[in-house]
């Protein structure tokens, strides 16, 4: 499974790396629109569409991406865009979580199916505008999710319990504790500090998300950062209510030893729209 895991991380990377660094944005708007279609085509699993709905989903996600695409839409994207965006996934995402698994197969199947697509094609413009902004910019988007992550994985095994005998979300995913929450903003925050001082020492062109965080002041920056932090994990726990209603562990098999493409990229869902949303509110 370890090998399978790497193997898969490194083809990854390899179609990944020259995509993001390359002169033209074209490259890396194809493949992650790719992506995000083969998403969506989870997305229509996980719901119990048929297999025919599904591909259909995939499909006009892809086509929906593309003609806003066309249509200058990653450009000059409405601010209230980012602000409706940012609003469903903390109001619905915080509503999922306090009702649990068995409330969302309430919900019809065919809305579930119709927002979840909405959210995916939002999250790709996000995406999108946040590599036109700049390499540094996106990095630093990405790695803030993928610093909550590892240190909340670490700071929950070694503290998870410690602290806080309740779980963070029990009936959604056990594993999960309120220590490795805190230890996950605390690694963003320290990240962010690390990555503003390279942005000053470098002086790069395109600011990180951070240093344009961090140009508000502390008391804007730090909010921010650990608002970001706790819906990575919103978008993480999302994912795995849908997965457990669905009766699966993973999105699919479609990324050998890592499940699928849900599965990689349920926690920058939320952050990417709320990342452009601060960028363009702040």
């Amino acid at each position: 499974m370890l090998k399978q895991r790497i193997i898969t991380a490194l083809v990854l990377l390899a179609l990944l790396l020259p995509a993001l660094f390359a002169a033209h944005p074209w490259p890396f708007m194809a493949l992650t629109v790719v992506m995000i279609a083969a998403a969506a085509w989870e997305w229509g699993r996980l719901n119990g569409m048929s297999a025919v709905a599904a591909w259909s989903g995939a499909g006009l996600c892809f086509l929906a991406c593309v003609l806003v695409q066309q249509m200058g839409g990653v450009e000059r994207t409405p601010p209230m865009v980012w602000l409706f965006t940012g609003a469903m996934w903390v109001l619905l995402g915080s509503w999922m979580i306090r009702r649990g698994v068995a409330a969302w197969a309430l919900w019809p199947r065919t809305l579930r199916w119709w927002g979840g697509l909405l959210l995916l094609s939002l999250a790709w413009l996000a995406m999108a505008q946040a590599h036109q902004r700049g390499v540094n910019f996106l990095l630093s988007v990405l790695v803030l999710v993928w610093a909550a992550d590892v240190f909340a994985y670490f700071f929950g095994k070694a503290l998870g319990g410690r602290f806080v005998k309740t779980k963070l979300a029990a009936s959604i995913s056990p594993g999960k504790s309120w220590e490795g929450v805190m230890g996950g903003m605390f690694g963003v925050v320290c990240v962010a500090l690390v990555w503003r001082a390279v942005d000053r020492h470098w002086t790069v062109s395109d600011l990180s998300f951070y240093s344009l965080l961090f140009a508000k002041g502390w008391w804007v920056a730090l909010p921010a950062l650990l608002f970001m932090s706790a819906m990575s994990v919103v978008g993480d726990l999302v994912e795995s209510l849908v997965k457990r209603s669905a009766g699966m562990k993973d999105s699919s098999g479609l990324l050998p030893g890592h499940g699928g493409v849900l599965d990689r990229v349920d926690a920058l869902l939320p952050t990417l729209p709320l990342a452009m949303m601060l960028v363009v509110w702040l």
